[in-house]
């Protein structure tokens, strides 16, 4: 196919459109894409790249609201990397006809296709297009942007709250059930028998769940220490810096995983900050966990030039999220040193928690402006756009946090910590 400069190509554009959007909402925008060559009933990405939400779930809540996570990891390790399938296997509570996808990124694409797209499809395409959509959600979560920050956090409370919930529930029910039929006032012993061995069975099932929800949602503390380090290689590679990493303790506390991915993207920034000075000659990396709080040292040896207004700017969307706290020295001649403290247990959650993570980042800026009481011809000059095109994102911001008023729009953003 050949395309003329200027001509646009819709099937780009919509992919484009796909992976701009707000990163909970992208099972639905690429389900939307797929459905006119390839209908289906249901759509589901699994991820652990997204610690808050692992599953990206759209199409028949009665199929997707039954898929559990086990499935998911289940259905992922039978397919190597790269690898796609279509077959008919129990998943969401029955026998289904699936398209499976396990992309290179180690992300899990599923599709339940209607009868009308149980033609000839090439899923080699599917998988092309798949790819693009799981390098995005890769990114977005590496960046670790304060609103993807706040929807993973918010998710991952709301998780651990309901886990605990379930899992107090059902210990204790099926405890009480192990307690009466293990009694010897019963006289049927083979049906005791029988009714133990569910109720354990379903202990240890239970128990394995909650283990598995923990394992998608937290990294241990060596390990997202580790995984920096991975991450600094490439950006040192090519300067004679000296590094001296101090890993934190080995039995340090869990990291939540958005505060993994926060600590890590932050401490790139600092590097990338540190490194643009003229000289540099060492940098020392430590990490800490005091029981509530990671606790993250970056020391250089250099002029002590580092432009500490910039990187409080760079910094202080993340840690506001997090409600984490920055410290910056710099001594001209002697170095720099920066210095964070972010909370592991996320705050008590807010109504308008959940409403937030509908808003795209542009949406969110608008949302700034506005709780700081500013108009819609000083927000188009802060944000170098016209201001129709703030009036347009101003409504949307209205329809989406379901208020009538921009000071509503306003008073709710304060609650919500979003200054």
């Amino acid at each position: 196919m050949v395309v003329t400069v200027g001509e646009p190509s819709c099937a780009w554009e919509s992919m484009r459109a796909v992976i701009a959007g707000p990163l909970p909402d992208i099972a639905a925008r690429f389900s939307r894409l797929l459905a006119e060559r390839w209908p289906h009933e249901a759509l589901v990405i699994f991820t652990k790249e997204c610690t808050g939400r692992p599953r990206k779930v759209a199409g028949s809540d009665d199929i997707v609201s039954r898929v559990t996570i086990d499935e998911l990891a289940a259905l992922k390790q039978s397919l190597a990397l790269g690898g796609i399938a279509d077959e008919v296997r129990a998943f969401g509570n029955g026998p289904r006809r699936l398209w499976a996808i396990r992309d290179s990124s180690d992300t899990l694409l599923v599709v339940v296709p209607s009868r009308a797209g149980l033609g000839n499809v090439e899923l080699d395409e599917v998988a092309a297009l798949f790819g693009i959509v799981a390098t995005s959600i890769q990114q977005q979560v590496a960046q670790a942007s304060p609103d993807y920050l706040a929807e993973s956090r918010a998710a991952s409370s709301e998780r651990a709250r309901t886990i605990t919930e379930l899992t107090e529930v059902h210990e204790a029910t099926l405890s009480a059930i192990l307690g009466t039929l293990r009694s010897h006032d019963l006289d049927d012993r083979r049906a005791r028998i029988t009714a133990s061995e569910t109720a354990s069975a379903a202990l240890i099932a239970l128990r394995t769940a909650g283990a598995t929800e923990r394992a998608l949602s937290e990294e241990a503390v060596t390990t997202a220490f580790a995984r920096l380090q991975g991450e600094l290689r490439p950006i040192l590679r090519h300067s004679d810096v000296e590094v001296d990493y101090v890993e934190p303790p080995a039995d340090g506390r869990p990291l939540p995983g958005e505060i993994a991915h926060a600590a890590r993207a932050m401490v790139r920034a600092i590097v990338l900050t540190f490194g643009g000075q003229p000289v540099l000659t060492r940098l020392r990396i430590a990490w800490d966990c005091d029981g509530s709080n990671v606790l993250i040292e970056v020391r250089d040896q250099g002029p002590g030039s580092v432009d500490r207004n910039a990187l409080t700017r760079q910094l202080s969307g993340r840690l506001q999220t997090l409600n984490g706290r920055l410290e910056i020295e710099s001594i001209p001649s002697w170095g720099s040193r920066v210095t964070l403290a972010i909370p592991l247990d996320p705050p008590i959650s807010r109504p308008a928690d959940h409403l937030l993570s509908a808003l795209n980042p542009r949406e969110l800026e608008v949302l700034r402006h506005l709780a700081a009481g500013m108009r819609n011809k000083v927000i188009a000059t802060e944000l170098g756009v016209a201001e129709s095109t703030v009036k347009f994102h101003v409504a949307s911001v209205l329809r989406k946090l379901d208020v009538k008023s921009r000071g509503e729009a306003g008073a709710l953003a304060a609650r919500a910590g979003v200054v």
